[in-house]
């Protein structure tokens, strides 16, 4: 955050060691009588106000015994009879009294009073033992305290080793005990918000902010104009047999997705927790594969699949801005399982008839922000070798996957040549959508979901594919794309090639106000590379694209010298 404190000049500096515990930098009045603005910022230092503890469920502690024997005499066939919500419904009943029943509550540990995550019961031991030997002799100077110090120490050193060691061989089972531990670290204690409106006033009551920044992400959606339609572009020109249709999953399947469930995760609206599901995985393989058929057969998914608790996640910037906070959802863990397969299944379809285009390097197998930068400053560094100039034009989408307008989405879908049952449970999925944001304990009143794929589900990032794979057509110069992430460049040695590039930004432009997205045009920037290069100028809707030397561009600072020290952003 940069502030001018005399004129324009920046003459004084905060520097902090973490940049979590600094924020709201702002100048007050003048120094004494001098035109020197004094700086006032907060520090987020010391432990939030905390919740009130309240008892959690023990599942270490569970009675699985019991649990297996009554899951096991159900007749799953029987009992989830009827359409998919009935079935659902009951499912979830069933499920929720197990939990009851068998799973013991826990009281919640106060303050310090309980010992460090990290310290195992044989370190524990030596440090009380130290502490009584201290307590008869009360020096620390006495060999019987030196001895028993000593080896306290080293056990403790040892224990906390191995605890950490731990946390990061298993970060990818449970990456939230790592960043658990991790915050636990920090002496910047930050919480969202306070906040402040559009008038400039603060909110600072949990209900509040959760209602404003609510607000916010629902104020981004976009409104879809069905009344004129655009026409798709046919992606998929095979036999109509050959569609995506319909879902041919085994109890098999359903199984291996039920064993990759993460007990570190969330639960959704329903309140089923992972944790949980992952421990009784194999006694509800039945019901999920029967919950997945009658879905799939009716093209209906029930209510609490549609339904999100949203958790706002700060991106960078100032803290007091709800448009600073990235929306993700957490959503029901039986659904994701759903959404899962039928993810699987349209990535076969897609990648099987080569449906996404090769400038797509997100949310695909063997592509990431590696391959997108390899190949962007292979074609920069071979076009540099030859003495040739090369300009770029970096856009940024405005809210990308919260704008994604439904009815368009679909008739891409089509166009990709997925229909049948798998377009009616992902229309149905996409419906009556509706979200509120949770913070601290306190929740925001339910907004519809008009627009968008969800950032959390397990679908969006390959429905975003989908939506956005034909912003390539009718370009002349080359284009990389790392999910909404674009990037258009090409060699403009004649003022007949800066043109075509330009043209490629218009026809960029076109894209979006047709397919009813938005380009956040003070965040498109141009680059000019080579050292004969024009500088040509750029525009997007209008507006001049602003110049720069340095990008970062998916994590990493790109130059236009080339050089891999400059970081001059």
């Amino acid at each position: 955050m940069k502030v001018p404190t005399r004129k324009s000049a920046i003459l004084d500096l905060v520097v902090t060691t973490e940049p979590d515990l600094i924020d709201e930098i702002e100048t007050t009045e003048f120094l004494g009588g001098g035109d020197h603005k004094m700086l006032d910022w907060r520090i987020h230092f010391g432990k939030n106000n905390q919740k009130p503890l309240r008892p959690t469920l023990d599942y270490q502690r569970a009675d699985m015994e019991s649990i297996s024997r009554e899951l096991l005499g159900i007749s799953w066939d029987e009992v989830m009879e009827g359409n998919i919500d009935l079935a659902w419904e009951r499912f979830k009943a069933i499920i929720m009294d197990m939990e009851n029943k068998y799973v013991p509550k826990k009281k919640p540990r106060h303050g310090n009073r309980s010992k460090p995550v990290w310290m195992s019961y044989k370190a524990l031991k030596l440090v009380r033992k130290k502490h009584a030997v201290y307590a008869k002799y009360k020096r620390t100077d006495h060999p019987a305290y030196i001895t028993v110090a000593r080896e306290a120490a080293r056990e403790v050193r040892r224990s906390k080793l191995t605890f950490e060691s731990k946390l990061a061989n298993n970060i990818k089972e449970d990456c939230k005990s790592f960043f658990s531990y991790v915050r636990s670290k920090t002496k910047a204690k930050v919480k969202t918000g306070p906040l402040v409106d559009d008038s400039g006033q603060k909110i600072d009551s949990e209900s509040e902010m959760a209602e404003a920044v609510n607000s916010y992400f629902a104020s981004v959606f976009t409104a879809e104009s069905t009344g004129e339609m655009p026409d798709v572009e046919v992606i998929f020109k095979g036999p109509t047999s050959e569609h995506l249709c319909d879902l041919e999953v085994t109890e098999d399947l359903v199984r291996a997705k039920l064993q990759r469930l993460r007990a570190d995760k969330a639960a959704g609206v329903d309140d089923m927790s992972p944790r949980f599901l992952k421990g009784i995985q194999e006694l509800i393989v039945r019901p999920v594969h029967i919950l997945l058929q009658k879905s799939m057969a009716e093209g209906h998914v029930p209510l609490d699949w549609k339904t999100a608790n949203v958790t706002p996640i700060f991106k960078k910037g100032n803290r007091g801005k709800a448009a600073n906070y990235r929306p993700v959802s957490l959503t029901s863990q039986i659904c994701k399982v759903i959404e899962s397969l039928i993810r699987d299944a349209i990535v076969q379809h897609l990648e099987r008839n080569n449906l996404i285009f090769n400038s797509q390097h997100g949310f695909r197998s063997g592509r990431s922000c590696l391959s997108n930068l390899l190949s962007f400053l292979d074609k920069v560094t071979e076009c540099w070798d030859r003495g040739e100039s090369v300009d770029v034009i970096y856009t940024d989408f405005a809210k990308a996957f919260d704008k994604v307008p439904h009815q368009r989405l679909l008739n891409k879908l089509k166009s990709h040549g997925i229909g049948g049952k798998v377009f009616n449970w992902i229309s149905s999925w996409l419906e009556n959508r509706a979200q509120r944001v949770c913070m601290n304990g306190f929740s925001s009143l339910w907004r519809a979901v008009v627009s968008g794929v969800p950032q959390g589900s397990v679908l969006g990032p390959i429905l975003f594919l989908i939506f956005i794979n034909d912003i390539d057509i009718g370009l002349v110069n080359w284009i990389l794309k790392f999910a909404d992430d674009i990037k258009i460049f090409g060699k403009v040695d004649s003022m007949e090639e800066a043109v075509s590039l330009q043209s490629d930004a218009d026809k960029l432009c076109n894209w979006a106000r047709k397919w009813q997205m938005k380009f956040e045009l003070d965040k498109c920037k141009k680059m000019h590379f080579g050292t004969k290069n024009g500088h040509h100028e750029y525009v997007m809707d209008g507006q001049k694209l602003a110049e720069v030397k340095t990008q970062k561009d998916l994590g990493v600072i790109v130059s236009n010298n080339m050089k891999v020290s400059d970081s001059g952003l």
